[in-house]
């Protein structure tokens, strides 16, 4: 046998070994750690424990929104009036309307909570809401 055949016979004993060993440790490493949640590191834990905070403190957040753009008067084009709906996940917030006639606009303001008003809505109004509210996953 000349030398590259021992060479490459002992590379591949060796090869060998470094791949049953590798398997023994990755079978150790399972059954110290185990396989639930018990099994993460502990930074792991707590990362989910910043994550849980931040849903918490941001849920009444007004991250819910939608904008309805229309023509509140038949003679005017250009879709210049609004609806702006901007809601909490509760559905808690506030609707803002800009009415654009020839020579004023008019704004209001309408409060919101669990998804609707004391308060009469316009259709626009009641459209931006339902634009805004999260669809269930």
């Amino acid at each position: 046998m000349s030398i590259v055949s021992v060479l490459a016979a002992l590379a591949l004993v060796v090869a060998v070994l470094a791949l049953v060993l590798a398997v023994v440790g990755l079978r150790r490493t399972r059954r110290t750690r185990g396989t639930g949640a018990e099994a993460l590191p502990e930074d792991v834990r707590g990362l989910r424990q910043e994550v849980a905070a931040l849903k918490r403190e941001t849920g009444d957040a007004l991250r819910h929104l939608a904008v309805v753009r229309y023509d509140a008067f038949g003679d005017m084009g250009g879709h210049l009036s609004w609806s702006l709906a901007l809601l909490d996940d509760g559905g808690n917030g506030v609707v803002m309307t800009s009415i654009h006639g020839r020579s004023e606009a008019r704004t209001y303001a309408k409060n919101i909570a669990t998804w609707s008003c004391e308060q009469q809505l316009s259709p626009e109004e009641e459209e931006a809401i339902t634009h805004a509210r999260p669809t269930p996953r």
